[in-house]
């Protein structure tokens, strides 16, 4: 991984995120010149250095860096809200602001229809983000674009834990994820360019827990891709209080608190066993797709091979490995995110149409 701030990973996670969602090489460079010194200090220090250095998608990976407990984060959050909305109306105006309705409450999420549904219907995939990223992070990644040239609309969609679910309704992540799926799915089967047939799910990072785990339960589900096989995500917290491992956002447990919704490391690690997919995968019975970087620093290799060992239901199941050789090794591809978007929007696609030539 290019590493702009020597032996800070977290800190260069954000960078690679940055140029790998559209930032430009120049302006990441002119923004994080003037704080290297800063970064020497360790992943927790300097973070309001790093806001103050950013601005626009810039500014929604500088967001992510802060603590929850950080003075004008949710004020910081509001400001990326209002500048992808000028976003959506200066560049990509087919994208909107859709509402889920979810227990009582909503779920936001941004929706993406292909053109081809000028034509009639037309597949969807659900984009699930992870512990820290925000469905701002989907849009800016392009995912959304390679597959609507592909014909596939997308919903990107702030789950509980995530996002604005979680800053702005203060919705935590819980471990049946199903919920979630069936609520994604109800919506788009009340839309009339979404074909009911060919709903799929990808989640990415902790995602790659999420989706797996919905696509068990939630059998309307026509495939799911693990971007990142998360599939233990609670050994992955026993070994990160150990030191094992590297982290995706400074002031790392605050964090996590924060999003599950505990008030004490203590309570949350006996809790965190829970989310793994052992019993779970087996239950998966649509084609599975899990993509995963040999170098990963924060999820092991060995979960991808466990996830796609115990999938022993789905049709059709693919572990993707990205090698350091051909770029996408770190975590979810960050250090070459378009080559892994293309690869599993390539995927996506051919497995829609196997499914619908199934069909007839």
């Amino acid at each position: 991984m290019f590493e702009y701030f020597p032996g800070n990973y977290v800190w260069n996670l954000g960078v690679v995120a940055t140029l790998n969602s559209g930032g430009l090489i120049d302006e990441v460079d002119r923004a994080c010149r003037a704080i290297r010194d800063a970064a020497a200090r360790g992943e927790d220090a300097g973070t309001p250095d790093f806001l103050r250095a950013r601005a626009a998608n810039y500014l929604c990976q500088a967001e992510r860096m802060q603590s929850a407990k950080a003075p004008g984060r949710l004020d910081t959050y509001r400001r990326v809200l209002q500048l992808q909305q000028k976003a959506f109306a200066l560049r990509d105006p087919r994208l909107s602001r859709v509402v889920i309705p979810y227990e009582g409450t909503t779920l936001p999420a941004y929706f993406s229809p292909a053109p081809a549904t000028e034509n009639g219907p037309a597949p969807v995939m659900i984009m699930w983000n992870g512990l820290d990223s925000t469905k701002e992070h989907m849009y800016s990644s392009g995912h959304w674009d390679e597959l609507a040239a592909r014909g596939i609309s997308a919903l990107m969609v702030d789950c509980p834990g995530s996002g604005e679910a979680l800053r702005l309704q203060g919705l935590t992540a819980r471990v049946d994820t199903e919920a979630w799926a069936a609520a994604c799915v109800d919506y788009l089967l009340t839309r009339d360019d979404v074909d009911p047939a060919a709903i799929g799910l990808v989640g990415w990072s902790l995602g790659g827990y999420y989706a797996p785990r919905a696509a068990a339960y939630e059998k309307r589900l026509a495939l799911v891709v693990a971007w990142g096989a998360n599939h233990d995500w609670g050994a992955v917290q026993r070994r990160r209080l150990q030191r094992e491992g590297e982290r995706p956002v400074p002031h790392y447990w605050d964090h996590v608190l924060w999003v599950w919704g505990y008030d004490s490391i203590e309570e949350f690690i006996q809790f965190a066993d829970q989310v793994s997919l052992d019993g779970v995968a087996e239950k998966i019975s649509v084609p599975f797709l899990i993509a995963h970087g040999a170098g990963d620093r924060q999820i092991p290799l060995g979960y991808a091979h466990r996830s796609y060992d115990q999938a022993v239901a789905s049709p059709k199941r693919e572990l993707r490995i990205f090698t350091a050789e051909e770029g996408g090794t770190e975590h979810i591809g960050l250090d070459h995110l378009p080559h892994v978007s293309t690869f599993i929007a390539d995927w996506v696609a051919d497995t829609f149409t196997e499914l619908s030539l199934g069909r007839r």
